[in-house]
């Protein structure tokens, strides 16, 4: 019996020893105070904050589009002025997206306008294709008045197609440039703009030369033919509007203008005193601030 208690009693000192040992490291961790591997692994690290995917200030500007940002009309008649450009012109009495953006030293080399006065929303794809070429940061768009602005109604692009020429362009970007921004202004309020137009007898003289036809043709006239006419532009404009709208918010790098240009009151300080249609230079100035808040605004 005495031997068998000491066998006995020396396996339960060495069960015990055995189990205390695994509590000391369970409590010390690694046995020099640290905690062990598995606590270490436990710990949740905090995660990167993710890039942000719009940039308020990109290096360089490309422009596409039409007569509007070419500066037609804005410094002599019936030409083109880009200088006074609201996306790229030097001017200091516009004071570009460019330039606002880039300043006047960098603007001057890191930015390019492939605007050209008359093209409508077909010829958008071959513009970005140039515009691509210049591996700009921002590419900035305003299209789609002279798809409205047409010799007749039954002229004006159709909407399925006008969505369909945007789509191309935005892909011709996108396959060479998949990370560019993009910001897309709204067509003008072409309707308010003859109403403005029409107090002034030169503007209209102006007119009669083949400028928007569709609304502007027959200033004065208000019988109901006319207003139909003008009714039915002012509605394709808006649908326009409302696939720049749809096509851009498809596309994460692609800002609209929410209607900015389209809203904007133009007034006879903001047209040009030759036809009394397009941009002044006061005009361009707004369209470039009007841009520069859309870019710089932070993401909702």
């Amino acid at each position: 019996m005495g031997k068998r208690n000491r066998r006995v009693r020396a396996v339960l000192a060495g069960t015990t020893a055995a189990v205390l040992g695994l509590a000391g490291c369970a409590a010390s961790g690694d046995g020099d105070g640290t905690k062990s591997s598995g606590a270490r692994a436990r710990q949740v690290k905090p995660s990167p904050s993710p890039t942000p995917v719009w940039d308020s200030s990109p290096a360089s500007v490309a422009a596409v589009g039409d007569s509007v940002t070419r500066g037609f009309d804005a410094c002599t008649v019936l030409a083109d002025c880009p200088e006074v450009s609201w996306a790229t012109g030097s001017s200091a009495e516009v004071n570009s997206l460019a330039v606002r953006l880039l300043g006047a030293a960098k603007a001057a080399t890191h930015s390019w306008n492939h605007a050209a006065s008359g093209s409508r929303m077909a010829d958008l794809p071959g513009q970005m294709a140039r515009a691509a070429a210049d591996e700009p940061q921002l590419v900035t768009v305003m299209a789609g008045a002279n798809d409205a602005c047409r010799a007749s109604t039954a002229a004006m692009t159709p909407v399925a197609d006008f969505r369909a020429q945007f789509e191309d362009a935005m892909g011709t970007l996108r396959r060479a440039l998949p990370k560019t921004q993009v910001y897309v202004a709204s067509v003008p309020n072409l309707k308010r703009l003859w109403s403005q137009g029409r107090t002034n007898a030169l503007g209209k003289q102006v007119w009669k030369l083949g400028i928007c036809p569709s609304m502007l043709g027959d200033a004065d006239a208000l019988d109901s033919a006319a207003t139909l006419r003008r009714e039915t532009v002012q509605k394709r404009v808006e649908d326009y509007n409302t696939v720049l709208a749809a096509v851009c918010a498809k596309d994460v790098r692609c800002r609209f203008d929410g209607g900015a240009v389209y809203d904007f009151r133009f007034g006879t300080a903001q047209l040009s005193h030759w036809d009394w249609f397009h941009p002044s230079k006061d005009g361009q100035a707004r369209l470039a601030e009007i841009a520069y808040r859309a870019i710089t605004a932070k993401a909702s």
